[in-house]
């Protein structure tokens, strides 16, 4: 049975209940399949299961979609009960910040200031420090992200590495649409023809993991990523698209290599992100 919970006093009451491996998905809810995926493989390796959810106002920008973000806990919680979450923690933000915006956050330094960092100013300075009070709250020996926020996720390990928060931080493969777009809450906002052009996406990611697999270099992997994107369905304007290493460090040339996407499809902006097989130096 899973246990719904509101205040810090309800969930530490419910944590304290909880024996052996305890895992914790966080999320803002709007759960789809991919979140489910989360919660199978958090299943599958701990005892327990905690799941937050919690629409976080210090990730959003003044002109972001902080009061349109969809908010849907009866059907989260129903796709909570049915993947066997022990509990769920869902807050409200007097219980977060119960002081208010925060003094003191957390500085993601320089692996945040570019691609979601530079689009999204202070984005994750607000990522970091929820999920580092969250961390605190429910006290998980695992715990689960997605590897579509393929930069956050990267960022939470290595705060929790510098910060010697007890945790291992386990990423979980992208879950896509048959025709590979990339599961997101923010999908709902897409009319048939937005969906269309957001297709762009993945496109692009699979031109270059496919050039990459013929022997490209990076230079040719990033130049038919872009073809791909431009010759997608008109409509999607593109952010970034770059090629870097799995640590998110600039200009690989040869060996495993991450490439990153984020473009808008009408008032919509997705990301995407794709491992890249670059061939070994010589």
């Amino acid at each position: 049975m899973t246990e719904l919970v509101h205040t810090r006093k309800e969930l530490a009451a419910a944590r304290d209940g909880l024996t052996g491996t305890v895992g914790v998905v966080m999320t803002m809810g709007a759960l789809h399949s991919g979140h489910e995926t989360l919660l199978r493989a958090a299943r599958e390796r701990a005892d327990h299961v905690i799941v937050t959810i919690f629409v976080n106002p210090l990730q959003f920008g003044p002109n972001e979609d902080f009061d349109r973000y969809p908010r849907t806990l009866d059907n989260d919680l129903e796709i909570c009960r049915r993947a066997g979450a022990d509990v769920v923690f869902a807050p409200a933000v007097s219980d977060m910040y119960p002081d208010g915006q925060p003094t003191v956050r957390v500085d993601p330094g320089r692996l945040g200031e570019g691609l979601e960092g530079h689009s999204r100013p202070g984005f994750f300075h607000g990522v970091l420090t929820v999920v580092l009070k969250l961390l605190h709250l429910t006290r998980p020996d695992l715990a689960f992200f997605g590897e579509k926020d393929y930069q956050q996720l990267t960022l939470v390990r290595r705060m929790v590495r510098d910060l010697d928060v007890p945790t291992e931080i386990v990423g979980v493969p992208t879950v896509r649409e048959p025709d590979g777009l990339a599961l997101s809450s923010r999908n709902r906002y897409l009319s048939v023809e937005e969906r269309a052009a957001a297709l762009s996406l993945s496109a692009a990611l699979r031109a270059g993991v496919e050039a990459a697999e013929q022997g490209a270099d990076a230079g040719e992997v990033l130049a038919a990523a872009h073809r791909a994107f431009d010759s997608g369905t008109p409509g999607a304007r593109l952010d970034y698209l770059v090629l870097t290493d799995p640590d998110l460090e600039p200009d690989p040339l040869a060996g495993p290599a991450r490439m990153l996407i984020a473009a808008w499809s009408g008032t919509t902006r997705l990301i995407d992100n794709a491992a890249i097989p670059l061939a070994p130096r010589s």
